[in-house]
């Protein structure tokens, strides 16, 4: 018999606009009642064997096969009906979970196909049988209010035990967040990880020639699904940064040759200034707790790095050093930043106090250091060591323990994934100049491109959304 489904978990969803001026506002996800019973059946009844690679079986870790459904039918969400939408779902988790280099996951493409009352009662047997050692199993079902309804269900297969369960009720358009949402319980409950799988990317979209680029701000999923533009190109957009509660974005833009800083609130779709200059403006971040806003402006050939409240007002100076002092990125507690500097005669990675004092060199590796970033968990700065070619390193906020994360011709500007686990960064390929958006783990050996339908740079990772 198919038991309840507890549920725990209650998320609001936000909505991205197409464009600035889009208010529409945003759809919700409420949690997924209970499921009712069904009818049992003997275990090894209402399985489809589709399993089109035989060695896929071998030293197997995760089985996903695809979500069951109670009854076919139409939705907005996949013009074949939920049955085929349960494949889809189960295909963005094993993705989901195959990309961060902890886990071993087999996909729906390879495996048998639960049936509807199997999803609370596994065919241990068929399961053990082909070595999985976890077996991530779910439904979709569609309302009568034409919302959808899907449950996600984890299973320890040699101990034959339930680990965790939740569902979700979402809009058909917003599918993909339950896969996501499935993808970080599974994730977390067996790493102890954070997850970070349900959360956006912004980006800077590039067309045209490579001395006419158009920049517009957009807005993707973790996986580049659901992408949308944000700006119309009117402007030059520039190094956008999430605020710390997800609603918002900051960014640069460049009209007529003149800076300005906006803040686009996610949720209404409202730009508000912050601050505006007739001088060189670069590399606006907020600092944790959403109230400031670091950025670095050239003044009579010198830039310093300065601090404007969120809300807009009066900067405060915060360098005041020969040369250029740019970037700016804050440590999770806000007490220190860590930025840029060429004060030594070339780029390096200093850091100092939340209010300018205590400035110290902390890159001591030969080459440049440039385009630093502070790990949400506090134990790492992102970097980009530049000695002929440019690659993404690693180190600790004393400087130690540098490492490369990448090695190609010019991989630049790191971001953090939530958790701390993935490094985010866009990679210039030689001759076009175009840029792509690449993520690796911490181990630099799992790579892989973002899908992108134009050339991208200037990556953010947004939070895990709520």
């Amino acid at each position: 018999m198919i038991t309840r489904l507890a549920l725990a978990l209650s998320v609001s969803l936000v909505a991205v606009p197409a464009a600035a001026q889009n208010t529409t506002p945003p759809p919700v996800v409420t949690p997924a009642p209970a499921e009712p019973a069904a009818a049992g059946t003997d275990q090894d009844e209402g399985f489809t064997f589709t399993v089109t690679d035989e060695n896929a079986w071998q030293d197997l870790g995760i089985a996903i096969p695809a979500f069951a459904t109670s009854r076919d039918e139409p939705t907005p969400a996949n013009s074949q009906g939920t049955r085929a939408l349960g494949m889809e779902l189960a295909r963005v988790i094993f993705n989901d979970l195959r990309n961060n280099g902890l886990f071993r996951p087999v996909g729906p493409d390879a495996l048998p196909k639960p049936a509807y009352d199997q999803i609370t009662a596994p065919a241990w047997n068929v399961w053990s049988g082909r070595s999985a050692e976890m077996l991530v199993q779910g439904y979709v079902r569609a309302n009568e209010d034409g919302r959808l309804t899907v449950g996600c269900y984890l299973y320890d297969v040699q101990l034959q035990d339930q680990l965790v369960r939740e569902g979700w009720v979402v809009q058909p358009n917003e599918w993909r967040r339950a896969a996501h949402k499935c993808a970080d319980l599974v994730y977390s409950r067996l790493s102890g990880e954070s997850p970070f799988f349900d959360s956006k990317i912004a980006y800077i979209a590039e067309t045209g020639p490579k001395d006419h680029r158009i920049k517009r701000l957009a807005i993707m999923d973790s996986d580049g699904a659901n992408h949308r533009f944000i700006t119309n190109g009117q402007a030059t957009a520039l190094t956008p940064r999430y605020s710390p509660d997800y609603s918002k974005i900051v960014y640069l833009s460049y009209l007529n040759g003149n800076p300005r800083i906006y803040i686009y609130d996610i949720g209404t779709g409202k730009q508000t200034l912050v601050t505006q200059s007739n001088n060189p403006t670069f590399a606006p971040r907020w600092s944790p707790d959403g109230k400031w806003i670091l950025y670095s402006m050239a003044i009579a050939g010198n830039t310093d790095i300065y601090r404007v409240p969120a809300t807009g007002g009066q900067s405060q100076k915060l360098t005041d050093s020969p040369g250029i002092d740019i970037g700016g990125s804050y440590s999770p507690d806000g007490s220190q930043i860590v930025f840029e500097s060429d004060r030594s005669g070339s780029q390096q990675i200093y850091v100092m106090n939340a209010d300018g004092s205590n400035q110290r060199r902390i890159s001591f590796f030969g080459g440049r250091s440039a385009t630093p970033e502070w790990s949400p968990r506090g134990d790492l700065i992102a970097f980009t060591h530049i000695a002929g070619d440019l690659r993404i390193a690693v180190m600790t906020p004393a400087g130690r323990n540098m490492r490369y994360l990448t090695n190609s011709w010019q991989d630049e500007a790191p971001t953090w994934s939530p958790n701390g686990r993935i490094v985010q960064f866009f990679r210039t390929a030689k001759g076009s100049g175009e840029g792509s958006l690449w993520q690796v783990d911490l181990t630099g050996e799992n790579l892989r491109k973002l899908p992108t339908p134009v050339g991208a740079s200037d990556p953010a990772w947004g939070p895990v959304l709520p």
